[in-house]
């Protein structure tokens, strides 16, 4: 299993395991993760069209403990802007050759992201958080039908698990749109989520995103 290390020497030396750089080139069948991240994903809207998404990403205990270290160059126990800016971009630059975890599709077209904007690392309450938008190259109208999003690891090194609440979010919607989290893996499934799903399923076939595998943002709104 191989891992790159990036290392910094205006981080006094600290080596930044990158996300990215988690990734291994040969997955084995025992995978298993090695870092875990929670989400938060904010589907965008504008005048009628989906326009992009918003990520909120919080990391475990042991990689921020890893990537803050030597960061608090003025010693006041708090991480400023200036001081994370550096592991930003290390991280930013990495995630660009994964496109940031995140799958976009309209049925079986996997739609495209331009390059993220708004990024900012952030330490509140002890939890280290990535914050970026990815705007869709080319926006999707509200009601079209067969929208996914997925955030996921292919190889499973690093587990990506939606937050336990408020997990998923739309702004500035149009009336009748709702977004369903559709997990696989859940014992239990919703109603209307499992009968979405099932929808999509029949129509797509494995090639909706996340459908056996791994939780899925699946999109709908009324027909206008």
């Amino acid at each position: 299993m191989r891992r790159c290390l990036i290392s910094n020497a205006k981080l006094s030396g600290v080596a930044l395991i990158v996300l990215a750089a988690l990734m291994t080139a040969t997955v084995p069948a025992s995978a298993h993760p090695h870092m875990w991240i929670t989400y938060e994903m904010t589907v965008d809207y504008n005048n009628g069209m989906v326009t992009g998404v918003d990520h909120t990403w919080s990391f475990d205990d042991a990689y921020a403990g890893m990537a803050l270290e030597g960061l608090d160059t003025n010693n006041d126990g708090n991480y400023d802007q200036k001081e994370l800016a550096p592991l930003l971009k290390v991280n930013m630059d990495g995630l660009k050759d994964f496109n940031y975890f995140t799958v976009a599709k309209l049925g079986t077209e996997e739609l495209a992201f331009s390059t993220p904007t708004n990024a900012r690392l952030e330490y509140t309450n002890k939890v280290l958080k990535l914050h970026f938008h990815l705007s869709l190259v080319k926006p999707i109208f509200a009601d079209a039908q067969g929208l996914t999003f997925a955030v996921f690891d292919p190889s499973y090194f690093i587990d990506f698990e939606p937050e336990k609440t408020n997990a998923i979010n739309l702004a500035a919607a149009p009336p009748g749109c709702s977004a369903s989290l559709l997990d696989p893996n859940a014992a239990k499934v919703d109603a209307q989520a499992k009968k979405l799903g099932d929808t999509i399923a029949q129509q797509f076939g494995g090639a909706a995103v996340g459908f056996g595998s791994y939780k899925t943002v699946a999109i709908s709104c009324k027909k206008s």
